[in-house]
């Protein structure tokens, strides 16, 4: 609930094992939104119905593939075994283990920041932090011998994709360095 309160298009999930139990929260939730004051109401009665969901599932491990599907923004864990699950979810912006901690406590007091992947983006990316301000950067550099094997690579793969540009720079090398005696599509201009 304390989900579906934050807009009409706020989703909110329960996997389960039990059947029973998604039966329960079926019942108990659309008399708990009717309980909230407006806006909250309107918008959790709306998310609810048209984003809510219980999922039945038959194992932990099918309730983790179903998890790792959605990759919500925040999932709270409430079962047994809770370094198990630790160990086998993999994406969600933040998680919250055991019923002693909640998405409230996550949000507004244990600590992590409350800017985190919404729409499965928490398949490719975690919460802000310190990390999005800085900046990565790459180099390569090779020997000449590596450079026969990736020119030779780089220029099929290129000719595949249609991108004759990239094929030809990598072809110049394999010349360069002796690698092979000629470029066929060399014109006399050159």
């Amino acid at each position: 609930m304390s989900q579906v309160e934050h807009g009409p298009t706020s989703p909110g999930w329960l996997i389960t094992t039990d059947e029973q139990l998604g039966k329960k929260v079926a019942e108990l939730v659309p008399p708990l939104i009717e309980d909230l004051p407006e806006p909250n109401r309107s918008a959790a009665r709306e998310a609810w119905e048209n984003y809510g969901e219980i999922v039945l599932v038959s194992s932990r491990e099918e309730a983790v593939q179903a998890s790792d599907a959605y990759a919500p923004e925040h999932l709270e864990v409430q079962c047994k075994d809770l370094d198990w699950w630790r160990d086998n979810l993999n994406n969600y912006g933040s998680l919250f283990l055991g019923e002693e901690i909640c998405v409230t406590h996550g949000d507004k007091a244990s600590g992590p920041n409350h800017t985190l992947p919404t729409m499965a983006a928490a398949k490719y990316t975690g919460g802000l932090s310190v990390h999005k301000f800085l900046k990565i950067t790459t180099f390569q550099r090779a020997t000449r011998e590596a450079s026969k094997y990736m020119g030779a690579v780089s220029a099929r793969v290129s000719r595949s994709e249609r991108m004759e540009g990239h094929a030809r720079a990598a072809d110049i090398r394999l010349a360069k360095y002796g690698f092979v005696d000629s470029l066929p599509w060399q014109s006399s201009k050159l």
